[in-house]
C-alpha cells in the first residue's frame, strides 16, 4: 500500500520515535541497511499498541496499560500464537513492593496462553529521587531535600507500613515550618514559606498493607514557581513496629535534575511496573566498557525479591527512526527490546519448531538467567544492579 493508505488504516503517527526505536531492537528487518542493522528476532510479527495520548504534563493512565497488554494476550489467544510484550515504559508512583493492582494484574496477565512479558527498569538509578531507611522508635529521623529554584510544581510520595504512626514536620528554607499531621484519611491544603502545599493521607488498599502520604507543592496565585532552596522532612515517630520508609519524587524529566534528596538511596530505583513478579524486569548496562549504567533502575523491590532479572545493552544503541534510517538512543527502554527479541527466539526454537510447547513465561526467564554472562565489576549475584548477569542468548539454549 501507499503511504497514504497505511496512514488511512493506522492514523496513529510515533512522534517521538521512542517506540519506533524499539521497535527495531527487538525485530527490525534492517531493509534501510540493507540488513546489516536488524532487530534481534527481525523475521517476528508484530503488534504494535499505543500507550492512549499523553494529558498535558503527563503520562497516560494507568489503566490505559492494563488495556493495551489485555488487547495483546487477547489477540494472541485469538490468533493461537505465543506472544513475547515490550513494555519500554514505567513511573516512580506507587511502593514499589509488587502489590499494587497495576503490578498484580501483569502478574495475572502473565499466566494467560504462551506469554512472555519483559519490561525495563527505569532510568532512576542515580537521578537522587528516592531516599530510604528505618526510624528509630526514639529518635527523629531527617530528611533534606533539594528544590531547585525555577520548579513550576513539585510532588513527593512517602510510603510506610500502616502499622507504624509518626509525625512529619515540614520545614521551608526560611526555618518556617508545619506538621503535616492528619489522624483521619483524606486531603488537606496549607501554605508555607509562599508555596501552597496539598497533602494526602492513605489507606491501606486491598492489594498492600503499605500507606502513602503524598505531598503536591504549587506556587502561590501571582507566583511561577515553588521556594527552592533546601526543605526538611522530620519523621517524628510516634508508635514504631516495622519502622521501614521510602520517598519517591517523580521520574523522567518533569522536575529539574538538580531537584533531589541530599542523601539518596539507589536501591529501589527500579519503576513500575518492573517491580512484578512474573515479567522479566531488564536493567541495562554499558556493553562498550562491559560495566553497569548507573542509570539503570536498581533492586531489589519492597517486598525483596530478586529484581531486576537480567540485563542488556542499553548504552548508545543504533535502531529505527521515524521517517526511515537510525539513530542512537540510551536507557533502559534499548535493553528491554534485546531479552524481548531473544524470548521471541526462544519461543520460536521450543514452541513454533516443536521442540518444547512448554517454553514460555517463567521458564523462559529461568533459561535466561541460567544463560546469563556475569561482568567483571559485580561479583555478587543475583545483583540488585544487573540481576543474574548480561543477557547470553547463547548459553541459554536449552541441551
Amino acid at each position: 500500500p501507499t503511504e497514504a493508505e497505511r496512514y488511512r488504516l493506522v492514523p496513529s503517527r510515533d512522534i517521538s520515535g521512542h517506540g519506533t526505536h524499539v521497535a527495531g531492537i527487538a525485530a527490525g528487518n534492517g531493509r534501510a541497511s540493507g540488513g546489516v542493522y536488524r532487530g534481534v528476532a527481525y523475521e517476528s510479527l508484530l503488534l504494535v499498541v499505543k500507550l492512549g495520548t499523553p494529558r498535558e504534563q503527563s503520562f497516560p493512565r494507568t489503566t490505559e496499560l492494563m488495556e493495551g497488554l489485555d488487547f495483546v494476550i487477547k489477540k494472541a489467544l485469538e490468533y493461537r500464537m505465543p506472544v513475547a510484550v515490550n513494555i519500554s515504559f514505567g513511573n516512580t508512583y506507587g511502593s514499589h513492593s509488587g502489590t499494587s493492582l497495576l503490578e498484580t494484574y501483569i502478574d495475572n496477565l502473565a499466566g494467560l496462553g504462551r506469554t512472555t512479558i519483559c519490561i525495563g527498569s527505569g532510568n532512576e538509578g542515580n537521578k537522587g529521587r528516592h531516599t530510604s531507611g528505618t526510624l528509630n522508635a526514639a529518635q527523629t529521623t531527617q530528611i533534606e531535600l533539594a528544590v531547585a529554584p525555577s520548579e513550576t510544581s513539585l510532588n513527593l510520595q512517602i510510603w510506610k507500613n500502616y502499622v507504624d504512626t509518626f509525625r512529619i514536620r515540614l520545614l521551608a528554607p526560611s526555618g518556617n515550618d508545619i506538621f503535616l499531621t492528619a489522624r483521619s484519611p483524606g486531603v488537606h491544603n496549607d501554605i508555607l514559606d509562599s508555596t501552597q502545599l496539598l497533602w494526602y493521607l492513605g489507606e491501606p488498599s486491598p492489594y498492600s498493607t503499605s500507606q502513602e502520604i503524598y505531598l503536591e507543592m504549587l506556587p502561590i496565585p501571582g507566583n511561577t514557581y515553588i521556594q527552592g532552596g533546601i526543605w526538611k522532612f522530620q519523621l517524628i515517630p510516634e508508635n514504631i513496629v516495622d519502622g521501614s520508609y521510602n520517598l519517591w519524587l517523580p521520574s523522567g524529566n518533569s522536575i529539574n535534575p538538580d531537584t533531589r534528596f541530599l542523601v539518596p538511596i539507589e536501591n529501589t530505583t527500579l519503576t513500575i511496573p518492573s517491580t512484578a513478579s512474573a515479567p522479566i524486569s531488564v536493567a541495562a548496562y554499558n556493553s562498550n566498557t562491559d560495566t553497569f549504567a548507573p542509570f539503570s533502575g536498581q533492586g531489589y523491590t519492597g517486598l525483596s525479591l530478586a529484581k531486576p532479572d537480567i540485563a542488556a545493552p542499553g548504552v548508545d544503541i543504533l535502531s529505527t527512526a521515524p521517517g526511515g534510517g537510525y539513530t542512537r538512543n540510551t536507557g533502559t527502554s534499548m535493553a528491554t527490546p534485546f531479552v524481548t527479541g531473544s524470548a521471541a527466539l526462544l519461543m520460536q526454537y521450543g514452541i513454533v519448531q516443536n521442540r518444547d510447547p512448554y517454553l514460555y513465561g517463567q521458564k523462559v526467564k529461568a533459561y535466561l538467567q541460567r544463560g546469563a554472562r556475569h561482568i567483571p565489576a559485580e561479583k555478587n549475584y543475583p545483583s540488585p544492579m544487573i540481576g543474574w548477569g548480561a543477557l547470553c542468548l547463547k548459553d541459554s539454549l536449552p541441551g
